[in-house]
């Protein structure tokens, strides 16, 4: 069980690390591509990695309380 829950939260740590590194502070993702325009709201794949970072910080933290309290 420990093991396993160990490899989860390995995996959840890949993830969460690639969601922050993708999101770049202060651009969108299409100033990233080349695309002009400064836009401060967040839509479609920026918004939906920016919820699932959260998502994963949440899951990792989850996971590592878990693994103290077994």
């Amino acid at each position: 069980m420990r093991s396993a829950l160990l490899a989860l939260q390995i995996v959840v740590s890949v993830l969460l690390v690639g969601a922050i590194l993708v999101q770049t502070k202060g651009t969108g993702f299409g100033r990233v591509w080349g695309s002009g325009g400064v836009s401060f709201a967040r839509r479609g794949l920026e918004k939906l990695v920016f919820k699932a970072t959260f998502g994963l910080a949440a899951l990792f933290v989850i996971l590592a309380l878990i693994q103290i309290l077994i």
